[in-house]
């Protein structure tokens, strides 16, 4: 073998040696590993336990926030309904008095016209009797 690879094989050693770390230093080490896990265990186990009423509140915010507006369209469009139905309600009995108000019209002209050929009737009866009776009388056309 070459003294010097020897040489720096030993060398190596002595370095890995030196910076071997103490025992007590690694116990430490360990000993804080320990804490902080048992910490970290800690932290987690509170998160959760809060994280779903954290996340219920987040979604009832967030449901709270975009259906308040649709809630406020949906009563304007049900106030605008309501009216609309109110003034077709008023436009059915404004129609449904408009039709009675024609039905009696054309009931006073049937009696108009009625009265009028009463009259008629009356007229030619006079003048048939002031003639004498020898009218002959038509069949009216069907």
């Amino acid at each position: 073998m070459d003294a010097e690879a020897l040489q720096r094989a030993q060398d190596r050693i002595e370095a890995a040696a030196q910076s071997r770390v103490a025992p007590a230093d690694l116990d430490a080490t360990l000993e804080r590993a320990r804490e902080q896990v048992a910490a970290l265990a800690a932290t987690t186990a509170a998160l959760e336990a809060s994280l779903p009423a954290r996340v219920g509140d987040a979604v009832q915010d967030g449901i709270r926030t975009e259906v308040l507006p649709v809630a406020r369209h949906i009563a304007e469009v049900r106030g605008l309904l309501n009216n609309l139905i109110g003034r077709v309600e008023t436009l059915q009995g404004d129609v449904l008095a408009e039709r009675h108000a024609r039905v009696d019209d054309l009931a006073l002209l049937v009696d108009l016209i009625a009265a009028g050929w009463k009259g008629v009737e009356q007229r030619l009866d006079r003048i048939e009797r002031r003639l004498g009776g020898d009218v002959v009388e038509l069949p009216l056309a069907s």
